[in-house]
């Protein structure tokens, strides 16, 4: 279509060509006054208007068309970048995840964004632009004059109307550019944090709505490009047509001017070559042909790094499987070898059968194995030599969907998406659309540009493959889940700060209006009424800033002194009852101290931010207040009356302390009696009356079921008044409606905002909520405590009765809570025949491998990698003393270096002259001895001594010393161990 439009585009350029030199030689030129025209007797006169209208209108033809040419031309373009950049996107989805520790996500952002962008614009101009440019250079040669003038002042008669009409449509255009920028901003985060999480989004079956989402942004970027099109393209006409209206000036009235005999011929022939220019056309061809061997490079370098070996066949990724079979059968391991990036070994030679429904345990220090064991089984990795099957399937042979619906995973790290905590806890349950899109155009736009098939604005939680049936019984489920994690969740403390509209939560607002008089009564019986301020219409609340306390309301939303300066009414009702004279007197004092305490440049101190009033703000009351001095009755804009006022609407009087007195307080109670209704009134909804009897939007869940604040001195006691009101709810049915709370929590950018806290009970709920055949729980919830964590494992086991549950841990203590026990070290399972196959090695590789092993099984160098490892063991030397035997005593050198005990006890010492050796410690397997005297190169401390029999490997002061230097978490470690010497 493109290609027909611009060869029509030639007859229109022809018409603009010939017409004038019919003009010029039949109107103009007649050498008599009529002229004869398709049988019609014309006067040379109107002959002349009659050409120069057709002129006229082959101008504008010839003007819209290209203009339609130029719009196309863009469409075509973005449309295909648009293609290019989804279909790009949609390869590193299918990346294998060891391809992403090469290539960083910066480099795929860039190449995906600004690398691609040119590629656009070359797409659009591949078919037209050659033919346009050779076709218009042709064209332009028949017709070419000789000369070349300037025609007076008429050449540049339209220039001011062009000089104030393009600038205006400009800025307009600049405009939409801004818009343009922030929406890639936008779409290089997600495409970042996509990268970042494909593992997770494969796992958990969320590539087709990510990349729905990533559809939907595209067609963004998509509609305000089209808009900068047309309005720049509307321009350019605007321009083309404006300058072609000066030859119609020429023609017409320098015509008449010729024929009247007042202008020479040649003067106007001259001023009509000057607007013929042949060196436009092939400056745009070779700027084409230039542009092209640009692009090639572009287009080898990128589709280079987007075609990694090992990536995941696009058949088992795209569409629906025709089948998606349960995987609750046997897993097998059938001599499975898996390298890393590198080529090196990190699992050897894994035979192992995991019974379906079994509960799995699986002991491995080296964080290594335990990653490449968990990718392994979700097909994050391939190995390099063996095979998994999975219920008589081979695992690298089903469709991506069948793995994300049946195999779930959960690690302490787990990859969150910027959106809500629900969004990301759903993301199993959105494997497909289930209604039609909300936008039909934009739907079919993306499908002409070769997107996803998937509308991203539709419904697409399926509560079915959660094995419930609606949105009621998957809410419930996923509350169940949740208690999961035990009755003291930081999920619900977090609840209790949370603010929501009650419009979307109305039973809980009015479970928390009711529970209020027994939130108080527990809080007074357990003597904690000292710590929260109620709320009373008749007492001043020094919780409240002196605003709300003015008004006995809170704000529904946040409000800044924009949003105060246009309360008109509000301020003037102010000014009418002499409120504002009182509060800039009292906003004068507060500012007074605060400057005495923190300066101009203390704001970044977090005293001060703990007030909540912003830097800006606070330097600009200071300003006023410096500006009025000490007039009583300063005449103040509004604009610096709100400014003002934002001190009250921030500040308590608990956080001024002792500087707000009494008489402040009864001075503002007897202003709230005479005037709080009025100014109210006048706020309309920005503030919410505080009453016992409803709900206030601008109060946390934990103040709305106070209807009061906590006092910010109370210290630690704070903590047993949260701890009281989660169990007044409790008791009352309102902890699951509080919990649901954190289902709009909002995400950021990664899951930056989210303590571990929040992302582990995340990441457990993820892979749980689709009632996986098998479940992979790699160091889940590390930073719960142990008996938080042994109750969440109880509990799987009651939630998912048929699930095969496989736990992976650095170390497992209790080997009889597992159907089945696994060892794995250097990346080996732990048998009979490992060790068999250690004495084939010869004997220095043996006694490497075993103190790597032994090395590995001690608290503080578990999290070492291989290498490390290795090279600690190879300068650390056996070390085997006799029961009663002295290793070391008090005030030796200790360069001879540290003894980490293998097996056996031994006994530290402190000799004393006139008696017998003190006891001080009884140390063990795992122990490190005598790090102290190295790290502080001094002598001895103590004296150790074998108790038993004693298996030691001693580590020299230089690699002891290395390792610490150089391994963030051993010195962390050690730290640890040290802080645990000093007595408390």
């Amino acid at each position: 279509m493109l290609l027909v439009v611009t060869v029509a585009l030639f007859p229109l350029l022809y018409l603009t060509l010939e017409l004038p030199k019919r003009i010029i030689n039949d109107a103009i030129g007649s050498p008599s006054p009529t002229v004869d025209l398709f049988g019609v007797e014309l006067p040379q006169v109107t002959f002349l208007w009659v050409l120069c209208g057709a002129f006229l209108a082959a101008v504008l033809a010839h003007g819209l068309l290209k203009m339609r040419i130029n719009t196309m031309k863009g469409v075509l373009s973005e449309r295909m970048l648009r293609r290019f950049r989804y279909q790009l996107i949609a390869r590193t989805m299918r990346f294998p995840q060891p391809y992403f520790e090469r290539v960083s996500q910066g480099e795929l952002v860039s190449m995906i964004t600004a690398e691609s962008e040119p590629m656009g614009g070359l797409m659009g101009d591949a078919i037209s632009q050659p033919v346009l440019q050779a076709g218009q250079m042709l064209t332009i040669l028949f017709f070419l004059f000789a000369q070349s003038v300037w025609f007076g002042l008429a050449a540049v008669a339209l220039i001011p109307l062009q000089a104030w009409l393009i600038p205006r449509l400009q800025r307009q255009i600049n405009q939409l550019n801004k818009r343009r920028i922030q929406e890639v901003r936008s779409l290089a985060a997600e495409i970042g944090e996509t990268a970042e999480g494909v593992g997770t989004l494969r796992v958990n079956g969320g590539w087709r709505y990510r990349r729905a989402l990533i559809t939907h942004r595209l067609g963004r970027i998509f509609d305000i490009r089209f808009q900068i099109y047309q309005k720049k393209f509307f321009m350019k006409f605007l321009n083309n047509f404006i300058t072609q209206l000066t030859p119609f000036f020429f023609y017409s009235v320098g015509g008449f001017l010729v024929i009247e005999g007042l202008v020479s011929l040649g003067a106007l022939v001259a001023a009509l070559a000057a607007y013929k220019d042949l060196s436009s056309p092939w400056k745009e061809l070779l700027a084409y042909y230039n542009q092209t061997q640009d692009m090639a490079v572009r287009w080898e370098v990128i589709i280079e790094r987007f075609a990694p070996p090992g990536m995941i066949d696009e058949k088992l990724f795209e569409g629906e499987p025709e089948d998606c079979p349960r995987l609750n059968g046997d897993i097998v391991l059938d001599h499975v070898s898996v390298r890393d990036v590198d080529g090196n070994i990190v699992l050897d030679d894994l035979n192992l059968t995991m019974p379906a429904g079994s509960v799995i345990g699986i002991a491995a220090p080296g964080a290594q194995d335990r990653r490449a064991l968990a990718e392994l089984l979700t097909r994050e990795v391939l190995p390099s030599s063996g095979k998994v099957t999975v219920a008589g399937y081979d695992l690298n042979q089903l469709h991506q969907q069948v793995i994300a619906r049946r195999i779930g995973h959960v690690s302490s790290h787990p990859v969150l998406f910027r959106g809500t905590f629900g969004d990301n806890v759903m993301m199993p349950l959105r494997f497909h659309p289930l209604s039609d899109p909300a936008d039909p155009d934009a739907f079919r736009e993306a499908l002409r540009a070769g997107n996803s098939p998937d509308p991203w604005p539709a419904e697409w939680t399926d509560p079915r493959l959660a094995g419930v049936e609606d949105s009621e019984e998957l809410r419930r489920w996923w509350l169940r889940l949740i208690s999961g994690l035990g009755p003291a969740t930081a999920l619900l403390r977090r609840g209790l700060d949370e603010r929501f509209d009650p419009r979307n939560h109305p039973e809980l607002a009015q479970r928390l209006v009711e529970l209020r008089p027994k939130v108080q009564q527990a809080v007074r019986e357990a003597g904690l009424d000292q710590y929260a301020y109620f709320f009373d219409p008749d007492l001043y609340n020094p919780a409240l800033p002196l605003a709300e306390n003015l008004l006995f309301a809170t704000a529904r939303r946040p409000i800044t002194q924009d949003v105060l300066a246009r309360q008109t009414e509000f301020l003037a009702l102010l000014r009418s009852q002499g409120l504002d004279v009182a509060i800039v007197q009292r906003v004068r004092d507060v500012i007074e101290m605060l400057r005495q305490i923190f300066g101009r440049d203390g704001t970044d101190h977090p005293l001060f931010r703990r007030l909540g009033l912003e830097a800006d703000i606070y330097e600009k009351v200071v300003d006023l207040v410096e500006k009025h001095g000490q007039e009583e009755e300063p005449e103040l804009s509004d604009e610096d009356l709100a400014t003002i006022l934002m001190v009250p609407i921030r500040i308590s009087a608990e956080q001024i302390g002792p500087a707000f007195t009494d008489e402040m307080k009864e001075r503002i109670l007897t202003q709230r009696k005479a005037h709080a209704a009025r100014l109210l009134q006048s706020l309309g909804d920005l503030f919410e009356p505080l009453d016992i009897n409803r709900f206030a939007p601008g109060l946390t869940v934990l103040e709305n079921a106070l209807f009061g604040k906590v006092s910010e001195l109370s210290g630690a006691r704070a903590e047993e008044l949260r701890r009281l009101v989660t169990e007044v709810l409790a008791e009352n049915g309102a902890r699951d409606l509080v919990i649901e709370l954190i289902y709009d929590l909002p995400v950021a950018l990664g899951g930056q905002n989210l303590p571990a806290t929040f992302a582990e009970p995340l990441a457990f709920c993820r892979a749980t909520i689709k009632r996986p055949d098998i479940l992979i729980l790699d160091q889940a919830l590390a930073s719960f405590d142990m008996e938080t964590k042994i109750a969440v494992f109880r509990n799987l086991r009651r939630l998912l009765p048929e699930t095969t549950l496989i736990y992976l841990e650095p170390e497992l203590t209790n080997e009889r809570a597992f159907d089945l026990f696994v060892q794995i070290q250097q990346g080996r399972i732990v048998s009979e025949e490992v060790h068999g196959g250690e004495e084939e090695e010869g004997a220095a590789s043996a006694d490497l491998a075993r103190k790597v092993r032994a090395l590995e099984q001690t608290p503080l160098f578990s999290g070492l990698d291989r290498r490390q490892l290795r090279l600690l063991a190879f300068g650390a030397r056996w070390y085997e003393a006799k029961a009663g035997d002295v290793i070391f005593r008090k005030d030796d050198d200790a360069s001879d270096g540290a003894y980490m005990i293998i097996e056996g006890e031994a006994g530290l010492y402190l000799p004393h002259e006139d008696g017998e050796d003190e006891l001080v410690a009884v140390v063990g397997p795992g122990s490190l001895v005598g790090e102290l005297g190295l790290i502080r190169k001094e002598p001895r401390a103590l004296s150790m001594v074998a108790k038993t029999d004693l298996t030691c490997l001693r580590i020299g002061e230089e690699e002891f010393m290395a390792v610490v230097e150089n391994d963030a978490a051993v010195a962390f470690k050690l730290l640890q161990v040290v802080a645990g010497y000093v007595p408390t």
